[in-house]
């Protein structure tokens, strides 16, 4: 089945939330620098990520790269 991918980005807070499918059932890793991973507590996988202070890692929006220290795949 194919998951949409969710995007949700809070300007006040400046913080971006990439998700696919429900993220009701999930936690959030924290791993480091204000990046989180979400992960599905019944599976283990890798529902998305959440980056705090955004849009201060990013000069300009449409040449944005973020490496990110864990694998995420949008079937």
């Amino acid at each position: 089945m194919n998951e949409k991918m969710n995007l949700y980005y809070d300007e006040e807070e400046d913080f971006l939330e990439i998700t696919t499918g429900e993220i009701s059932n999930c936690y959030f890793d924290n791993i480091g620098e204000g990046i989180f991973k979400i992960v599905d507590k019944s599976d283990g996988k890798v529902k998305g990520f959440a980056i705090h202070n955004f849009k201060k890692r990013t000069h300009k929006l449409e040449t944005l790269k973020i490496n990110l220290p864990f694998k995420f795949e949008i079937n």
